[in-house]
């Protein structure tokens, strides 16, 4: 595969918690090899590993009256990315199923509102999983991906993007942690109870607030992944001091290549990998490269923001599913621009670069609004192997970046917990 200014592969070992990383001028000149397995023995490979993405936001599709996960449907039809036909294509195993709630104001009855979505999301998860019981199964742990997969099903772990529905009470993340939780992010889109985001302008805390750094605490005692995806480079740094075990950034890109708020920058990269972190490169093409809409998009983002107001956190319900539908409306008359595959897997050598195999992920932001040009969905991800494998990468790191990473950093969260709450799997 031809690659443009790109050195070779860094090889980091990991000891414990605390990689030791190449010094700034180590030499990387080392060419990749091209790899001359046939495609027919690549894809029997990538099949043969666990293939886990950290960030599905499928779970907002559940109750939704056109989804059918087990009928095989088209991004180009209705916009979804993931279901059990195109998994299967794939090689898709599972992973992290998203818990999801839009940040709203700040006050006792929008934390309640929160409350009630957030519970009520992670029952539509666990619907789903007894539903799907004979092709899917829940997983409190990396023991039980492993049997999972050996017992051919896929793997549902649980995830909350964005901790606002805790409210001001960090024990109720006890409450998710026994439905299943196994990852959390404290903020998302703007700056929230907890920390402050990457994307919101003022910021307040300069990182985590007090009410953050109890929730990474409880999240530690429980065994809970931290997430700081969404999170501003403050808040990461926060999470990375204070947490026992390492931070996991579940859909992120490099600021190097696209400078975009959400987008993380070399330094902090480092960063991650010497706490033993985790990035999972992200297939959102917004967060790639700049990508400018044509004319007709942005007068119609115009009037649907005269209309309906230009905050959707701010947005009462009824408000707020009309913006939805009028939004969805739009994007089907006037597609926003894409990206490519090319430019993702530009983000994800220039990591694998920085700070080697140990420490990168994959996860496409899949019904959350990702996707490119070359990748529309998970039906096409062998892709993503065949070219780790050819740009010389080994079947040993690229197993590692598919699903080793993650589990990995579960373990570790998982291994330090000092809960003595019973796992639900022995209750079961």
């Amino acid at each position: 595969m031809l690659r443009l200014g790109l050195g070779g592969i860094i090889a980091i070992g990991l000891v414990s918690c605390a990689p030791q990383l190449p010094d700034a001028g180590s030499d990387i000149s080392e060419k990749r090899a091209s790899s001359s397995a046939p495609v027919s023995d690549v894809d029997a490979f990538h099949e043969s590993i666990a293939v886990f993405d950290s960030h599905l936001d499928t779970p907002a599709l559940f109750h939704t009256e056109a989804y059918d996960f087990k009928r095989r449907q088209t991004w180009e039809e209705d916009g979804t990315h993931v279901d059990l036909p195109r998994m299967n294509e794939g090689g898709l195993d599972g992973g992290f199923w998203v818990i999801f709630t839009r940040q709203g104001p700040l006050d006792e009855a929008s934390y309640a509102a929160a409350r009630t979505h957030g519970l009520l999301r992670q029952t539509a998860i666990r619907e789903f999983a007894a539903k799907y019981h004979e092709e899917v199964e829940l997983a409190f742990s990396a023991d039980d991906a492993e049997r999972i997969l050996a017992n051919g099903k896929k793997v549902v772990f649980q995830s909350m993007e964005n901790s606002y529905p805790l409210g001001t009470d960090v024990s109720l993340m006890e409450h998710y942690y026994i439905g299943g939780l196994r990852m959390i992010a404290p903020v998302h889109f703007a700056n929230n109870q907890f920390a402050d985001s990457a994307t919101d302008i003022n910021q307040i805390y300069d990182g985590l607030s007090p009410l953050g750094e109890d929730l990474v605490r409880e999240a530690n005692r429980l065994g809970l992944v931290l997430d700081g995806s969404h999170a501003s480079d403050a808040t990461v740094r926060d999470m990375m001091a204070l947490s026992t075990t390492p931070v996991i950034l579940s859909h992120t890109g490099a600021s190097a290549v696209y400078d975009h708020p959400r987008n993380i920058d070399d330094q902090l990269l480092l960063e991650l990998a010497e706490n033993g972190g985790v990035i999972q490169m992200n297939i959102f093409g917004g967060y790639l490269e700049a990508l400018q809409p044509p004319p007709e998009r942005v007068a119609a983002l115009e009037d649907l923001s005269e209309t309906y107001g230009r905050n959707p956190s701010e947005m009462d319900p009824d408000t707020l599913q009309a913006w939805m539908v009028a939004r969805a409306e739009l994007n089907r008359e006037f597609p926003a621009p894409r990206s490519t595959y090319a430019k993702f897997m530009e983000h994800t050598y220039h990591v694998l670069d920085l700070i080697g195999p140990d420490h990168v992920g994959i996860s496409g932001d899949w019904d959350g609004g990702g996707g490119v040009d070359g990748m529309s969905d998970v039906s096409m991800l062998q892709k993503i192997t065949r070219d780790l494998l050819a740009a010389g990468y080994t079947r040993e790191d690229v197993a590692k970046i598919w699903g080793g990473n993650m589990l990995r950093l579960i373990r570790a969260a998982d291994d330090a917990r000092t809960s003595d709450l019973v796992s639900p799997r022995i209750l079961n």
